[in-house]
């Protein structure tokens, strides 16, 4: 039963083995970044296995090329978040079809970008119906503009399209759970929601989590770093303290975790505003190294340190 009320790619980050890399359909666009941006290796999105983790009775963690998925088996129909690049589609059907041999039913889009949607359309033609918040569905139906590659996207196919879409939030009440979706303010982009698993207490967050690296804020579509801090907000009071919660890259983690992550975006906001605000350029806020104290820990992943300066500094 549904109750509730009622749009493609841009970086793509794969997380494998919990470290963010860029797939090779974006190398064209990665040589217009700085080479401090992004590193690391970039696999075959088809080749890389998923790593399924029981979270609960009928709830698992998929974890492979692209954003982190999670999955909820049932008769009554198979619940998939998130869905990756689109070569990573046949690997997800055989992750799915090792834990379950239930019908498909609803694909949940945490958000626009495409690893985490590039499978939209393969998982769609597999019998999935595709949800997401209403800007998802306009992002995607339209070509947008990736701001730090400066590439251009072209819209994505109509398979791949969410079919029901919703404004502030809508529940599903389904495999003997309750399901809570519900769209953030602008904050990684204008297409962001959480999904809450009431029974199982998992909880989905999307690329408003990169577990164990800074984030990347897609500031072309709505993103800043205040708008992550504030949806951070909202999903630690919401969240239990033995809340299972999926980061939309990185490891399984918990509330301590996730108030972690959350305080250090607060501080290094802290300290480039202060830096803004005495006068200092964006390049001038990167020299100062304003982001020190965190990067043993925090720059482990695709955005360093100098990179995410300044998308602070310039979504402030």
């Amino acid at each position: 039963m549904l109750e509730g009320m009622n749009r493609r790619s841009f970086l793509e980050l794969s997380a494998a083995a919990g470290a963010a890399a860029m797939a090779p359909r974006w190398i064209e666009a990665q040589a217009a970044v700085a080479p401090a941006t992004a590193t690391q290796a970039r696999p075959d999105p088809g080749s890389i296995p998923i790593k399924t983790t029981k979270l609960y009775d009928n709830v698992y963690l998929l974890q492979g090329a692209g954003g982190n998925m999670a999955l909820q088996t049932s008769p009554e129909g198979n619940v998939l978040i998130d869905a990756s690049f689109a070569p990573a589609v046949p690997r997800i059907r055989e992750a799915i079809a090792a834990v379950s041999k239930d019908p498909p039913f609803a694909l949940i889009n945490t958000h626009w970008h495409s690893d985490h949607t590039g499978g939209n359309e393969g998982l769609h033609a597999a019998g999935f119906t595709i949800y997401a918040h209403q800007n998802t569905r306009k992002r995607l139906s339209t070509a947008q503009t990736v701001k730090m590659f400066n590439s251009v996207v072209p819209p994505a196919p109509a398979g791949a399209l969410p079919v029901i879409v919703f404004d502030h939030a809508l529940g599903i009440s389904r495999n003997g759970d309750t399901l809570d979706l519900v769209h953030f303010d602008p904050s990684h982009t204008d297409t962001d929601i959480y999904i809450l698993f009431h029974n199982a207490d998992v909880m989905h967050l999307g690329d408003i989590w990169f577990n164990g690296m800074y984030p990347y804020i897609d500031e072309g579509t709505g993103g800043s770093i205040g708008g992550m801090i504030r949806a951070g907000e909202r999903a630690l009071a919401v969240a239990g303290n033995g809340t299972k919660i999926i980061p939309g890259h990185g490891p399984l983690g918990s509330k301590a975790d996730f108030q972690n992550f959350h305080d250090m975006l607060s501080a290094v906001r802290d300290k480039v505003a202060a830096l803004k605000a005495s006068g200092a350029s964006e390049q001038e806020a990167v020299a100062k190294k304003p982001t020190a104290a965190f990067d043993a820990v925090w720059a482990q992943g695709m955005l360093k340190p100098d990179a995410f300066v300044g998308i602070v500094y310039r979504t402030l």
